[in-house]
């Protein structure tokens, strides 16, 4: 996991600082680049379930936050598993651990945190700019 998350934070910072609103203005050539087999795509990571290190479902990768080209969160929907609506939160991306699974052809990511560790995080909103 540690391996897969360094390459994603390495080709995140290549990209370049995060402005405000906009990204900076596009190189006047294109830069290809390879990426490596090991990364990290961020389209396997949402939706992804979270189990915590008992095997308990505990939720679903719904977004990830970037600042200044650095990745710097993982919003969690946990509402299914506290028993209510539709539930946010937002965790340190070295709280949460996200491999590949060769045998089973499958990402997996783990959480190591209780329900009741859940039901008091603080609560992610998509409010303003990130209103849906």
């Amino acid at each position: 996991m540690r391996s897969s998350l360094r390459v994603l934070l390495a080709v995140v910072a290549l990209a370049g600082p995060v402005h405000a609103q906009s990204t900076p203005p596009a190189a006047s050539a294109p830069q290809f680049i390879k990426i490596d087999a090991d990364a990290l795509l961020s389209s396997r990571l949402v939706g992804l379930g979270v189990r915590n290190a008992d095997g308990e479902d505990i939720g679903k990768i719904e977004d990830i936050a970037l600042e200044g080209g650095q990745l710097v969160g993982v919003v969690l929907s946990v509402g299914a598993v506290l028993g209510g609506g539709q539930r946010y939160i937002a965790v340190d991306p070295s709280s949460i651990s996200i491999k590949y699974t060769e045998s089973e052809n499958a990402w997996k990511a783990t959480l190591n945190a209780k329900v009741d560790q859940l039901k008091a995080a603080p609560e992610f909103r998509y409010e303003g700019k990130w209103k849906r």
